[in-house]
């Protein structure tokens, strides 16, 4: 049944404004660009054919509209804050403190964590439903009428969704372009003769003060909406509650956005959200931290300048121009494919920078990356380098795609995709390279802690047979004189690895269980299950249901311990390492009482000379103390090594006993 063009203009519009919403509030998409341009161009066609079914917010009215003669100011109906910033955890526990100090003591509290993106802050208000009105940030007090831009904006609404609307609706938010398209723009100015801009931020802030819309949305610039800034109806009791609301009537919201009820859980989440930033087609310089509910921050308040409630977690971003000279794919310890680039060394903050992770199929295919593309590379605080994106206008023709692998490189395997997920792997448990990873990660600290089993050693055994599983370690006692005659292996050398070996039999069952190669589990998750369970064979009475309601657990965790204990290659591993011996732990005791350090909760805090942090937090935690992250009256003792902060000068003010470094070795023994 053929539509009148009146239906038609309808349901394209309806087609338009749904892909719009899936792509640019829920992250997904069902049609490419080209075939969302065809539907687009038929609907201008029916417009232009059809004027009496005019519609100011109608999708094509977001090409861009008539040029305006100026730009006049308007006055915010509540100020645009900035807020303050902090550069280290010490700042962020400060907040924290500050923070619980004005409400009530015990109150139960709720914080949020976001990217901060790096963009130019603008406010969208909606009457009823349809945008009216967009301002940008300005002094804070008045900003200036940018309307008939920001009505351009990708993903920006029109029209809101849904129902049931507030009568006015004032939304904060970043207006940026994203990654991608600024590598396409800068591309079409150098083809133009034009200079290039410098950065995304400054080529959305020149595109949102132009008098033209049309040239505005030639710029592709997004928004996100992260605020609040006014509301008449019906009000949302918390961020996140806000931000769920909004995005179901079709405005984008940041993402992700991660909570948790400590200052110590927001940390974690923070490092989790800094080492994703490669993932990100968007520039962000920080993290957000906010409370959650709306009431507490009314109580909090602000300053004369900033609110209280919210803090900028920033680092500082240090950027570098460099060449792929070479991509190859290395194969991890759980059969994981990762794309590395082999980079032109450049230095960055100091360091020399000649290689950087890809990290899977989706991010070459995002960043549309080849062999001997000019790159940005940036290395943001203290995470590794990653690609930002390609210099799409420096291409010279030369550059050459790279075919992402169908097979293992190592063993040719046919690599597999995890379902539902990113990544690509090799799944034969036997691969040589998953092999070198996995005995290599055995033999580390944060494993069994094998003393002189390093990779050059392991790479020598491996080639001359003298190893082919985890197992073969505790064998090699039986082939000394094979180990003899290896480059640089003397009997010094070889009685130490040996010693070190024995040694490592009676290690805590945590260190085995992190050692196995276990998807999903490292030292932390190995802890867990040691405390909890106290043998391997108390393990694997266990189903993946009563695993997965062990607190830090969760289901995808307990699924990946179930499947390996009782799959024919892990009960092949453990069958082979009960035989030789080593430490399948003891049935858990209610009050664990051995160890000098039993009972006790101990904070590090500075740099360190004789540790690392991770190695002294685990042997705190083998000598039976509790590694803690914060100071409280419950502390026992911190030991601080040289620049010491905020937990020091917090132990002095509780009382807590100090000691340095020296003085822990000591008591340690």
């Amino acid at each position: 049944m053929s539509r009148s063009p009146q239906q038609e203009i309808d349901h394209l519009r309806e087609e338009l404004n749904r892909h719009n919403r899936l792509y640019y509030v829920e992250n997904r998409s069902e049609i490419s660009d080209l075939e969302f341009d065809k539907l687009l161009k038929r609907l201008q066609q029916l417009e232009e054919e059809h004027p009496e079914y005019d519609s100011p917010e109608s999708p094509t009215r977001k090409v861009g509209g008539e040029p305006i003669e100026g730009f006049e100011s308007v006055p915010h109906r509540v100020p645009m804050l900035s807020i303050d910033n902090v550069y280290d955890e010490g700042g962020v526990r400060e907040f924290d403190e500050r923070v619980r100090k004005l409400l009530e003591p015990n109150e139960p509290l709720e914080y949020t964590i976001e990217y901060k993106i790096d963009g130019v802050a603008i406010a969208l208000s909606y009457e009823r439903g349809k945008l009216t009105l967009g301002v940008t940030r300005g002094d804070g007090r008045t900003g200036d009428n940018i309307t008939h831009n920001a009505r351009t904006l990708r993903g920006v609404p029109l029209q809101l969704g849904g129902g049931e609307w507030p009568e006015l609706l004032e939304v904060r938010g970043e207006a940026f372009i994203r990654n991608s398209d600024f590598a396409h723009l800068r591309k079409q100015q150098e083809e133009a003769g034009e200079q290039p801009f410098a950065n995304p931020r400054n080529a959305a802030a020149g595109a949102l003060k132009m008098l033209d819309p049309r040239e505005c949305a030639a710029r592709k610039i997004g928004f996100m909406a992260h605020g609040l800034g006014v509301v008449q109806g019906r009000e949302p009791k918390a961020h996140t509650e806000f931000l769920k609301q909004i995005s179901q009537w079709g405005i984008p919201t940041t993402h992700p956005v991660e909570t948790a009820p400590t200052i110590d859980g927001i940390l974690e989440k923070a490092q989790q959200m800094m080492e994703e930033l490669h993932a990100l087609d968007f520039e962000v310089d920080g993290l957000v931290i906010k409370v959650n509910s709306f009431e507490q921050r009314d109580r909090l308040g602000m300053t004369s300048k900033v609110p209280r409630w919210a803090i900028a977690y920033k680092w500082e971003k240090y950027e570098a121009t460099t060449r792929i000279e070479e991509i190859h794919v290395q194969v991890g310890k759980t059969g994981t494919l990762t794309p590395v680039a082999n980079l032109r060394p450049v230095e960055i903050a100091g360091t020399t920078v000649s290689r950087a992770s890809l990290h899977n199929r989706d991010e070459l295919q995002r960043l549309r990356v080849k062999i001997g593309d000019t790159v940005v590379v940036e290395k943001a605080g203290k995470i590794i380098p990653h690609v930002v994106r390609v210099e799409e206008h420096l291409r010279t023709g030369e550059e050459r795609d790279f075919e992402f692998p169908q097979n293992c490189p190592e063993c040719q395997t046919e690599v597999v995709q995890d379902e539902g997920g990113v990544y690509i792997r090799c799944p034969n448990p036997n691969c040589p390279a998953q092999l070198r990873e996995t005995i290599r990660y055995f033999a580390s600290r944060a494993a069994m802690d094998i003393e002189g089993l390093g990779i050059k050693l392991i790479e020598q055994l491996l080639a001359n047979g003298l190893l082919n599983s985890i197992a073969d370690i505790y064998r090699l006692k039986d082939r000394k004189e094979e180990l003899l005659s290896l480059e640089r292996m003397g009997e010094k050398s070889a009685e130490n690895l040996l010693n070190g070996i024995e040694v490592s039999r009676t290690r805590p069952l945590w260190r085995l269980l992190a050692g196995l190669n276990i998807r999903h589990v490292g030292t932390r998750t190995a802890q867990i299950l040691a405390d909890q369970f106290g043998t391997i064979d108390a393990l694997l009475e266990q189903s993946a249901e009563t695993l997965s309601e062990v607190h830090e657990i969760g289901p995808i965790i307990a699924q990946a311990i179930h499947e390996y204990l009782h799959s024919p290659f892990g009960s092949a591993v453990l069958g082979e390492l009960r035989a030789l011996g080593l430490n399948f732990g003891e049935p858990v005791r209610k009050e664990k009482s051995e160890g000098k350090l039993a009972g006790k909760t101990i904070v590090v805090t500075g740099t360190l000379v004789q540790y690392k942090r991770q190695e002294i937090e685990l042997l705190i935690h083998d000598l039976g103390g509790h590694p803690a992250s914060s100071v409280s009256k419950n502390t026992d003792f911190v030991v601080a090594g040289e620049n010491a902060g905020s937990k020091l000068e917090k132990a002095r003010k509780l009382g807590v006993q100090v000691i340095s470094e020296k003085e822990f070795s000591e008591l340690i023994g």
